[in-house]
Formats: structure tokens, C-alpha cells, sequence
């Protein structure tokens, strides 16, 4: 038989049959792709030497790691132990800050306080006023002002230098806080200033008039002179200037209620108690009252506005006294006079008669408010025109009691009463000469008193005149 040809085909089918039955040694087996071993790379030997190489960089040994641990303990307990000590002295700091601050504004509220205090003082000097106790005033608002001057500028320094904390921007600087009181210590300054001014213009108006007074003594024949006795002829005088006064304050009043819109019968009668029927007998009425009001306890040597009883004492000295005094005031307004010495005996007389002439209600109704009230109850003097009107009326009527008590004997006043009988010796008209010498006529009211002298002169009563059983 005859051999089959052996091709190149049954050659690799052999090969390859053999191939498949025998296996490489070492477990080794080919891929189907050779491109597959190198995308494995856990086949890679390169691979896995650089991961055991990198291994072995990320994996130090044991005792390195501990002491490292170690190192980063020690470190981290001293930090916080730093820390603590920072935070530790930060408050030590801000605790001696905080006590520093509030020491400092301690200190500055007592300087307030001083200041505070320091203006009421000099307040209360002011008013009344007392020169000695205005300077010590003052020199106590400017010491309190200078300790708080001091006081900024300590704080200034030491918040330079961190001793206590700095403001806060947002909050309100002390100088903000003391402004008002400089405020105030600046228009009381400019106050005492003006009335320091009207002191030394009234110094110098009295220096004047004194000089001019001691002129005339040393011109005038002694038989005239002011410094001589006191006689029944001034004491006359006297007596008409202060009727005069007095009748045009009640005028002054009159016209103030008109103002107010008062209808002027009608507020007479409540305040006069005198049943008038005309504002032509209001006046009459306004004069009545307001006599009655200034004079009333003329005969006692002080108005009984205190208990004196010097005239009794040592009567010669107590009239040379009353004359002296009756010399000194007559060249003086009384609103100058009560500037400078509003407690004086006359500032006392002026502010009960005062009170006494024009009740609560009354002045209120006519003025407006009770302002002057206010002002005379807390012992000085309202410088309005209506007091100024007041005060004349007050001067003429203390100026004849000082004279009064400085002749001697003494004057002795009377009234006349309602339904007198006429009698024109002693009683004049205050509507002018009566007909037929006053016959049929009587007293409606007294409009003031009358005095009787030592030397036998008499100041006739001013009254008003009615028919026989009539009435004003």
C-alpha cells in the first residue's frame, strides 16, 4: 500500500496535538493574549517589586513609629501646657485691668459727685448772695473740675500703655459724660460774672452816692443837715411820699387786672372786702387794702417780724440807730439794696407784706402763675416790674417806721371808722374837698390812717365819703 503524502498542514496539527497533551513545566500556562499578561499585575514581577519596595518606605519599623508617637505627646502636652499658662496670664492681666479700670471710674464718679456738689454750694450762694461763700464755692468747683481733669489725662496715659483697656469706639467717651457739668459750670461762671458786675456797679453807685451825701453835709448849714435830729416837718414828708407810693401801686394792680380780664369791681370786692360798686371806687379800695397790708403792726419797732424789743432797752441809742438807718436807705432803690442784701430786716418786711397784700389765688389770676410767690418763699427778690412797682410802695412805708421810731416821742397813728362823722381836722376826702365842709357825710371805708406827732401836728386820715346811711 502505497503512503500518504505527509503535508505542512498534518505537521502543525501534530505539533500542536502534542502541545495540547503535554503541559510546560512549573505550572506555567500561556494567556490567550499576550497583551493580557502585561495588563495583570499581579503576573508583574516589576509590579510587585515597587509595591514591595514601597512597602517597605510606607511601613517603617515599630520602634521608629512609637518614638515618634512619643515625640508628638510630648509636644502636644507642652503646647497645651503653654497655652495654658498664656491663657492663665491673659486673665491675671485682664483681672488687674478690670480692678485698675474700676478704681479709675470710682474716682471719677467721687469727682463728679464733688463737682455735683460743688455747683449746689455754689447755688446756694448765689442765692441769696454772699460774697465770701461765692469765692469758696467757686474755688471748689474749679479744684473738683481740675481733680477730674487729672483723672482724664491718667486715663489717657494708661490706656496708652495698656494698663486698662482702651474705651470701647462704640461707647460714649467721658469727655461726653462730663460735657453737661462743663456746661453748666460754664453758664454759672458767666452768671457770676454778671452779678459780680452788678456788685461792683452797685459798690460804685453807693460810693457815690455817699461821697455826694457828704458833700451836701459839708455845704448844708447844720440846722439842715440829714445827720442832725429827725423832725415832725420830715416825718410829714415822709408820710405823703408813702401814700403817694402806695396809691400808684394800687393803680399798677388795677391796671394788671383790667389786663388779665378781670372785672375789676368784682375782684375788689373779693379781695378788699369792701362792697364797691365802680372802677373808679375799686381804686379807692386797691389803696385801702394795700395801706392796710403795709402798715399793719406798724406800731411795733419790727413789724412783729421778730421779738425786739431794743426801743425799750436803751431807747436813746435805739432812735440814733433808726435815724442812721433811715439816712443810709434814703438814696438807695430797694431792688439794688435787696441784690446785695436780700435777707436784710427790709427783704424780710418787703417778702411778709408781700404775701400778705396778695393771696395764692389772687396772684395767679392777675400774673399768671405764682412765680413771685416761689421766689420771695425762697428768700430773694423777683426783678419784675410789677415787684420793682411793690418794693417803692414797701420802701416809703419802712422808711416812715424807721423815722416813726427814731422821733422822739414817737408818732401815734389812728384809723377812722366806718360811719365816723366827718371831721376835716382830721380826715381828708380822697375824692377832693367835700360840699358844705363835709356836712351829712360819713366814712364809707378808710382809705389810710392818720398820725398824731409829738409837737401836736397831725397827718390827716384819707378816707372816702358816703351820705349819711349809705353805702360806697
Amino acid at each position: 500500500m502505497a503512503a500518504k503524502p505527509v503535508t505542512v498542514g498534518d505537521l502543525i496539527h501534530r505539533v500542536a496535538s502534542s502541545c495540547l497533551s503535554n503541559r510546560l513545566p512549573c505550572n506555567h500556562t500561556f494567556r490567550d493574549s499576550v497583551d493580557s499578561d502585561f495588563d495583570d499585575d499581579d503576573d508583574d514581577p516589576f509590579a510587585d517589586a515597587v509595591s514591595s519596595s514601597e512597602k517597605c518606605r510606607r511601613s517603617p519599623p515599630a520602634a521608629e513609629v512609637e518614638e515618634e508617637e512619643d515625640e508628638d505627646e510630648k509636644l502636644k502636652i507642652w503646647e497645651e501646657r503653654e497655652q495654658e499658662k498664656e491663657r492663665l496670664a491673659a486673665a491675671s492681666k485682664g483681672a488687674e485691668r478690670a480692678r485698675d479700670a474700676d478704681a479709675l471710674m470710682a474716682e471719677v464718679f467721687d469727682a463728679v459727685s464733688g463737682v455735683r456738689r460743688a455747683y449746689a454750694a455754689l447755688q446756694d450762694a448765689h442765692c441769696p448772695w454772699d460774697p465770701d461763700k461765692m469765692r469758696t464755692a467757686d474755688a471748689a468747683v474749679v479744684a473738683e473740675l481740675r481733680h477730674l481733669a487729672r483723672l482724664r489725662d491718667r486715663f489717657r496715659r494708661s490706656a496708652a500703655v495698656g494698663h486698662i483697656p482702651r474705651p470701647n469706639p462704640s461707647a460714649p467717651p467721658l469727655r461726653e459724660a462730663v460735657a453737661p457739668y462743663e456746661a453748666a459750670l460754664d453758664d454759672l461762671q458767666r452768671q457770676l460774672q454778671s452779678r459780680q458786675a452788678e456788685v461792683d456797679a452797685l459798690k460804685e453807685k453807693l460810693a457815690a452816692a455817699t461821697s455826694r451825701r457828704n458833700g451836701r453835709h459839708h455845704h448844708v448849714p447844720p440846722s439842715k443837715q440829714n445827720g442832725g435830729a429827725p423832725t415832725a416837718e420830715l416825718f410829714t414828708t415822709c408820710a405823703e411820699q408813702a401814700r403817694a407810693a402806695t396809691r400808684a401801686f394800687a393803680g399798677h394792680l388795677a391796671h394788671l387786672m383790667r389786663a388779665a380780664g378781670l372785672e375789676l369791681a368784682a375782684a375788689t370786692r373779693s379781695l378788699t372786702k369792701i362792697p364797691v360798686s365802680s372802677p373808679q371806687l375799686a381804686k379807692h379800695a386797691l389803696e385801702a387794702h394795700a395801706t392796710r397790708a403795709l402798715l399793719g403792726g406798724f406800731e411795733h419797732e419790727s413789724f412783729y417780724l421778730d421779738g425786739s424789743l431794743s426801743s425799750l432797752l436803751d431807747p436813746a441809742a435805739f432812735r440814733r440807730e433808726r435815724y442812721a438807718q433811715f439816712r443810709d436807705m434814703r438814696g438807695m432803690e430797694p431792688a439794688e439794696l435787696l441784690g446785695v442784701l436780700p435777707t436784710c430786716a427790709f427783704g424780710r418786711y418787703a417778702a411778709a407784706k408781700f404775701a400778705a397784700l396778695l393771696p395764692p389765688r389772687v396772684e395767679e389770676a392777675v400774673l399768671g402763675d405764682a412765680e413771685h410767690r416761689r421766689v420771695v418763699n425762697a428768700g430773694a427778690h423777683p426783678r419784675t416790674p410789677f415787684y420793682g412797682e411793690f418794693l417803692r410802695a414797701a420802701k416809703a412805708v419802712w422808711m416812715l417806721h424807721l423815722l416813726a421810731f427814731a422821733l422822739e416821742p414817737p408818732p401815734s397813728h389812728f384809723d377812722a371808722g366806718r360811719g365816723a362823722e366827718f371831721h376835716q381836722e382830721y380826715m381828708e376826702s380822697v375824692t377832693g374837698a367835700p360840699p358844705h365842709g363835709g356836712a351829712g357825710l360819713v366814712v364809707g371805708f378808710a382809705v389810710a390812717p392818720g398820725f398824731r406827732l409829738g409837737n401836736g401836728a397831725v397827718v390827716r386820715a384819707r378816707v372816702y365819703l358816703v351820705p349819711r346811711g349809705g353805702r360806697p
